[in-house]
């Protein structure tokens, strides 16, 4: 047959040739006939190609779909059925998010009430939904929502070439609205290629159970408008004081641009942000018919304004409750926490991303009905808080902005049995003032720490590296070991023993430890107890004295000193014992112990704290002539007394106290011994008044 074809185009060509000999006068001729010549080989070459390039593609489709079946069919029928009985088992009840969170103390006291917005009477059914809702989300989300079944599968193309194309880093883009609802309200948000298959699953099964009107009334009440509101009701109240029904079509298009990216678009942060979306949403309403050209150009020009929104402040105790369960949630949903980061950029990319992760699962807290029961003790909370009061009541400065106190503090109490937090002060009460507990400096006020970060970053490591309380040391002059191409390493000045060093917070001595045992050994093990801002350029000597570039919390110093306490077994802080769902279903899981320091080394740590006490820097407190408790502790004082940190334990709790200004300014009588070790003395009194003493 090849041959047959053959000689017909070498016939083809002889014709050619010999007409041309022929008409050889005839201007052009020869021209026109090489031309058609041509295209004849062309057109045959193409049909060639096309015709066994696609039988080679339908070989290699066939291939390769056998290869997936008989590698991934197990797994596919494992998603296959559980999508079949999550949607057989789905209930209309499943799309409402107008449950209440209630958070309780250790005590069973309730702490607080959280709501996603409007409660029940914020759900809308189909026929009361606005109609340019639904065109709104459609135009914007979904065009062919009305007709797909449940996916898009030109998108899911366009999917797939970026998965690959990206070495599967992208997994993003194509959802459907009814894929968007299945994510939502059954799957995690972690971004892969198997949560990508189950929620297609479940939402083609989804179109198949419910009509597409339910699946959009389902979408619109499920939907996340930032700040913990759910639906659409909920937020047309919550921004515009006003019904769904009573938005114009401009209000309308606003509001369904937040739900693709609640905090970017949140109107009380943001309320210009969402304004190009919903310009970009009108502009596809327009062009798919929903709005005539007049409506379209009247909604353009329309100025949005938003009424001011409620404080959702509570106090100090739940602020942090609420932190804890938020950042459980994110975990329990896939999340990935870091704590060693590349490069100054790659640690504000990861910063960006988890603040996305953490106030999208902050809505989803507020909203799902959960019932929290906490390590928190309500009469602790109210001493400590008392206690910081009481010892910084002679600052009476106020911001003149906000009216809050300028001197500020900061307490974490934990309790060394469970490694639980049972207090978080964020700062100093104030009565009178809601936004008071806009901040909660517990776990939010990262701050220089000073020497009180010494035993975890430099000795404790060291005793692990085979120095020893007698272990000779020098306390060089950090200001030359500063200089450029200084040897510290060879540097000396007074020898004295390690014990003498850390009781008396000697700074050339810990830059000269860290300098032998490498600032990489020392900051790891802050980065294994979750520090979460330790960043490249932390990595100097420097950090032997607290000088890191974001700081640490009252948190997480609270947390480090009780590791030594637990023989250097790391457990994570925070006040979660219980976390349940709206059904009743426990979904807390006690977080492992992490070995962060040796046992022997963290008790020889907490021996030579116990001197600082007696002989050191914070001997003036007289712990021993009012309590015999052991105790144990390290003061810290940052330069030009800009900030100042205790940070002691006994056997059965560990407290951090830091005392400074928000905005970072000299307070001549602050230093470690001064505020914060009284704080910590009246916190401590308290909570071991009752206890017998027992060594470490």
């Amino acid at each position: 047959m090849g041959q047959k074809k053959k000689k017909q185009r070498q016939s083809m060509m002889e014709r050619v040739k010999k007409a041309h000999l022929q008409q050889e006068d005839e201007s052009g001729s020869y021209g026109f006939q090489m031309v058609g010549a041509f295209f004849c080989d062309f057109f045959y070459y193409l049909l060639q190609v096309l015709k066994w390039g696609g039988l080679a593609a339908l070989i290699l489709t066939a291939v390769v779909s056998v290869v997936l079946f008989v590698k991934y069919g197990d797994t596919y029928q494992a998603y296959a059925k559980e999508a079949d009985q999550v949607v057989e088992n789905s209930k209309a009840e499943d799309f409402r998010m107008d449950e209440i969170t209630y958070i309780y103390a250790a005590d069973g006291t309730q702490l607080a009430e959280l709501s996603g917005g409007g409660g029940r009477s914020s759900y809308l059914k189909y026929e009361d939904i606005p109609k340019d809702a639904v065109n709104a989300f459609i135009a914007i989300e979904d065009r062919s929502f009305w007709r797909n079944i449940g996916i898009d599968v030109k998108g899911i193309i366009r999917v797939v070439k970026d998965y690959i194309t990206s070495s599967g880093d992208s997994m993003a883009g194509a959802s459907t609205i009814t894929q968007q609802l299945s994510r939502t309200i059954y799957l995690t948000r972690n971004r892969s290629i198997e949560r990508k298959i189950k929620e297609m699953m479940i939402a083609i099964r989804l179109t198949r159970k419910y009509t597409k009107q339910e699946i959009m009334e389902f979408y619109i009440n499920t939907a996340c408008f930032s700040n913990g509101i759910y639906g659409l009701e909920a937020a047309a109240k919550a921004f515009f004081g006003k019904s769904a029904n009573e938005l114009t079509v401009s209000q309308t298009a606003y509001l369904c641009a937040i739900p693709n990216w609640p905090e970017y678009y949140n109107p009380y942060k943001y309320p210009k942000n969402a304004v190009t979306r919903r310009d970009k949403i009108l502009k596809d309403m327009y062009g798919e018919g929903y709005l005539s050209k007049s409506e379209y150009e009247a909604a353009l020009k329309e100025k949005i304004k938003i009424q001011k929104g409620t404080s959702e402040f509570y106090n100090y105790e739940t602020t942090y409750a609420v932190s804890c369960a938020v950042e459980y949630l994110m975990q329990l949903h896939g999340y990935e926490f870091r704590y060693e980061f590349s490069s100054e950029e790659d640690y504000q990319s990861y910063l960006e991303a988890y603040e996305a992760a953490y106030n999208l699962e902050k809505t989803n807290l507020y909203a799902k009905g959960y019932k929290i029961k906490t390590s928190l003790q309500t009469d602790t909370q109210g001493t400590i808080q008392q206690a910081l009061d009481n010892n910084l009541a002679f600052a009476t400065d106020t911001n003149p902005d906000s009216g809050v106190f300028e001197l500020q503090g900061a307490v974490t109490a934990i309790d060394n049995a469970t490694g639980k937090v049972i207090a978080a002060v964020g700062g100093r009460s104030q009565e009178d003032l809601d936004n008071v507990y806009s901040l909660n400096r517990a776990y939010q006020g990262y701050r220089q720490p000073g020497s009180s970060i010494k035993p975890l970053v430099v000795y404790t490591p060291a005793l692990m590296s085979g120095y020893t309380p007698d272990t000779t040391v020098y306390d060089i002059n950090v200001v030359a070991a500063r200089q450029p191409g200084a040897n510290v390493a060879a540097m000396r000045g007074a020898a004295m023993s390690l014990r003498y060093a850390v009781e008396q917070s000697k700074n050339g001595v810990a830059y000269s430890v860290l300098n032998k045992i490498t600032p990489e050994y020392g900051l790891a093990c802050l980065t294994d107890m979750k520090f979460d801002k330790i960043v490249p350029a932390d990595y100097t000597l420097s950090a032997s004295l607290g000088g890191l570039t974001y700081g640490v919390t009252t948190v997480q110093m609270a947390s480090g000193y009780s590791t030594l306490v637990n023989d250097g077994k790391y457990r994570n802080p925070t006040c979660i014992v219980s976390l349940k769902d709206s059904d009743g279903k426990e979904l807390y899981k006690e977080e492992k112990q992490k070995t962060v320091y040796g046992k022997e080394a963290a008790y020889t740590m907490l021996d030579i704290l116990k001197g600082v006490l007696i002989r050191g820097t914070a001997r003036d407190l007289k712990w021993a002539e009012e309590s015999k408790m052991p105790a144990a502790g390290k003061t810290g004082t940052t330069n030009d007394s800009k900030d100042g940190w205790f940070c002691g334990v006994t056997p059965y709790y560990s407290v951090a106290v830091w005392i400074g200004y928000d905005t970072p300014r000299e307070l001549e009588s602050l230093y470690g011994a001064s505020y914060p070790a009284s704080v910590w003395k009246d916190a401590m009194l308290y909570l071991t008044k009752d206890l017998a003493p027992v060594e470490f």
